[in-house]
């Protein structure tokens, strides 16, 4: 492995994620988000001579944690290609699929990406740096109802509306380009007392934006019925309360209404067997050795024949 982990990004929930997976030996398993390696460097050491692992990640930095090893193929499209790309590679079903739905450490901590408001940086936020509209873009070129539901729906902020005005009279003297235009132009609406939680939850609902998150998500979660073999789990990661619910309901029913579809007789036609009732969140040790563990929430699925 080409990187040290510790300064890229420390896998959340590890050990308790790859347990649910029920890795065999032999397996042919799915990481969606690579990232740093931490996952996928683990389901290595649990595959033997004949397992196979595919990783996905459209961040062209992944590649530098890439391994050395003939059991292991990178991908490097977004996860909502898994059905297309597991094709081109000839493979018809695999065993697990694994999601960590976070964002990197590496990408908080690089100040260029744009992802951190710790830094006086271009707002661009893209997981592929090659494609799609930046932060700055988005900002600059979206209505004020537009950004309103941006900010109140990805970031959960009561003053979505007096924030989407404010961007918009930033921008008549000038873009808004860089964080420290961005903070400018939200003034006094950044609460004192808690101007992190404020700026966190801003920069999550741009970046959900940017990257299309929650339609990418729903298009992968569709996919993981048509490419798990039956007895086959889904685990998934996630950090943000939409993105925790539409796992619940896809894994409670196999749709995104939250609603099995029922048979003549009314018995549930769900494509899932649930096996984690209620999320699984890191402990205590973990939270405090990685804060950015806080907000995950761990969900396990099991395809039915």
């Amino acid at each position: 492995m080409k990187t040290e982990e510790g300064q890229y990004h420390e896998a959340v929930l590890l050990h308790t994620s790859l347990s649910w997976m029920n890795i065999r030996p032999d397996g042919v398993i799915v990481d969606l988000t690579f990232g740093g390696g931490g996952h996928s460097r683990e389901i290595l050491n649990r595959l033997g001579e004949k397992g196979r692992l595919i990783s996905f990640d459209q961040d062209p930095d992944a590649v530098r944690n890439v391994r050395e090893d003939n059991r292991f193929t990178l991908v490097p499209f977004r996860f909502d290609q898994l059905d297309l790309q597991l094709s081109r590679l000839g493979i018809t079903a695999v065993d697990a699929i694994l999601g960590d739905l976070g964002i990197s450490s590496h990408q908080i901590d690089t100040p260029d990406r744009g992802f951190s408001y710790r830094f006086d940086a271009p707002l661009d936020m893209r997981m592929n740096p090659e494609e799609g509209e930046t932060a700055a873009e988005v900002l600059n070129s979206r209505s004020h109802g537009e950004l309103a539901k941006i900010f109140r729906v990805y970031g959960d902020l009561d003053s979505a509306g007096k924030m989407a005005s404010r961007i918009l009279e930033f921008r008549r003297s000038r873009p808004v380009l860089t964080t420290i235009d961005l903070k400018e132009a939200l003034g006094n609406l950044i609460p004192k007392d808690k101007p992190a939680a404020f700026l966190s939850r801003v920069y999550q609902a741009l970046r959900i934006e940017v990257n299309e998150e929650m339609t990418v998500l729903e298009s992968m979660l569709s996919q993981t019925l048509k490419c798990l073999r039956p007895g086959g789990r889904l685990v998934i990661i996630s950090y943000h309360s939409l993105e925790d619910r539409m796992v619940k309901r896809f894994m409670r029913s196999g749709n995104f209404e939250g609603e099995p579809m029922k048979d003549a007789f009314g018995n549930s036609l769900t494509p899932w067997k649930v096996l984690t009732r209620q999320a699984i969140q890191p402990d205590a040790e973990e939270m405090e050795r990685n804060p950015r563990a806080r907000s995950a929430r761990l969900r396990v699925a099991e395809k039915l024949s």
